[in-house]
């Protein structure tokens, strides 16, 4: 995967690509990136890539000519037409499903905003995803693609270190993720399990199931408002239902 990172504030991002898990997959060269300073395509004579919204109002929006050329300057040197995401408190809310269907591209560009908008062009015209984090305003785009990058670069194939660390994931298969206990076994008083000592992989994969639904039971029963309940998972639920 390569990924094209549209932003005034490049610096921002260096502490988050190169480190840890990001930097190993890179190295392991499962993705790489490029920054676009969006602000080398402007045409201005002032070097300016925003100004004041057309009908008066608060703050300045982004005008669409530097954002066109740098987006369409990608376009022309790429392989197959990439995903173009724009960062915005308008777009769908951020997903695990989303990071998922993401993950299976090739080539991703992240449009990173500031002040108080886009000229309504960009998203028209240049944009195939709108993300959303959720129901609040950050000062630029850059904090939310951070996010979006690393969720979908983790589940690139060969990034994880145990390919099962994915898959297992809170909302990967819908539920939240069960309960981990590693070493030692009775730390303070407060004792691991005794199934997750048993060995009995059968019964520890029940008892993760069982954790793993009733943590979503507690916490985000509107998840469990579209999923298929088994015969067993009912079973349970009504077991909560009625202490």
């Amino acid at each position: 995967m390569h990924i094209d990172i549209l932003t005034l504030f490049p610096e921002m991002f260096d502490g988050v690509l190169n480190h840890s898990i990001l930097k190993r997959a890179q190295d392991r060269e499962a993705f790489s990136y490029q920054y676009v300073n969006f602000r080398d395509y402007t045409t201005n004579k002032h070097n300016k890539v925003d100004d004041y919204p057309y009908g008066g109002g608060a703050g300045l929006v982004l005008t669409p000519q530097p954002i066109f050329d740098a987006v369409q300057d990608i376009e022309k040197k790429a392989d197959k037409q990439p995903r173009v995401v724009l960062m915005c408190p308008q777009g769908e809310p951020y997903t695990q499903a989303k990071a998922e269907e993401l993950a299976e591209e090739e080539h991703l560009v992240f449009i990173c905003g500031h002040y108080e908008g886009y000229d309504e062009r960009i998203r028209e015209e240049l944009v195939t995803d709108e993300i959303s984090l959720g129901d609040y305003v950050l000062t630029g785009g850059e904090l939310g693609s951070m996010v979006v990058i690393d969720s979908v670069v983790r589940l690139i194939p060969g990034v994880l270190g145990n390919e099962q660390s994915a898959p297992e994931d809170s909302f990967s298969n819908g539920l939240l993720e069960h309960p981990h206990y590693t070493r030692p076994a009775d730390f303070r008083g407060h004792e691991v399990p005794e199934v997750l000592l048993s060995g009995n992989h059968a019964k520890i994969d029940e008892w993760r199931h069982y954790q793993s639904l009733k943590r979503t039971y507690e916490r985000r029963p509107d998840l469990l408002e579209e999923r298929e309940l088994s015969k067993q998972e009912k079973s349970w639920i009504d077991q909560w239902k009625s202490r």
